[in-house]
């Protein structure tokens, strides 16, 4: 599986492109504005995009998924079905955050801890990590050991919890309870900033290191 990482918004939202290297079937993670810039990534990469993936419902990370499901035809999957909150309040983030105005939509799945996503040879497996959003998942590929975290941890940081809806002890407990157990080895891909490993955050990250 190959991973190109496309910049968003005016807050860098880490957009994630995952596509198939014998199918070149794709998928794209967090999809938060921007999509003609997705849209010249996908085809640079020359893979067919087949489907949107959402780790939770904040405006950064969904605000373009929408329309690229409707001009492309594909379907959104995830967050976790707790997220709807979030997603429900597209319009209201959209002027909080000087965006352009974001309808509400409805996934076509609503992902829970254990699903699984397809796309061409590839499987990712979800996690259910609450904390910075209650409906907040996790996207994991476990041959390739890869993360794709959204928001719940960053590199020397981790997300925030003082939104409506968050839980700090909650966030904690789904580092520790539900990444950690996967593997200092794995290397993760965070919604914001550089990419890490979960060894080099155990060893050093200031709210969650051993």
């Amino acid at each position: 599986m190959q991973a190109t990482i496309i910049p968003v918004t005016a807050f860098q939202q880490n957009c994630t492109l995952l596509w198939c290297e014998q199918t070149l079937e794709a998928a794209v993670v967090d999809p938060g504005g921007d999509v003609e810039r997705i849209l010249r990534a996908v085809e640079k990469a020359g893979v067919k995009l087949v489907e949107i993936l959402l780790t939770h419902g904040h405006l950064d990370h969904v605000g373009g998924a929408q329309a690229l499901a409707s001009l492309l035809g594909i379907p959104i999957e995830g967050p976790q079905q707790e997220d709807r909150f979030w997603i429900d309040r597209l319009p209201e983030q959209s002027k909080t955050f000087g965006f352009p105005i974001t309808a509400p939509f409805t996934p076509n799945r609503w992902l829970v801890q254990g699903d699984t996503i397809r796309f061409g040879n590839q499987e990712l497996e979800v996690l259910h990590c609450p904390g910075h959003t209650p409906g907040h998942v996790v996207f994991f590929h476990r041959r390739e050991r890869l993360a794709l975290v959204g928001d719940v941890l960053f590199r020397g940081s981790i997300g925030r919890t003082d939104f409506p809806l968050g839980n700090h002890s909650e966030l904690l407990s789904s580092i520790r309870g539900r990444l950690w157990p996967l593997g200092d080895d794995v290397t993760f891909i965070p919604g914001h900033g550089p990419c890490s490993t979960f060894g080099a955050e155990r060893r050093s990250n200031p709210y969650v290191g051993d």
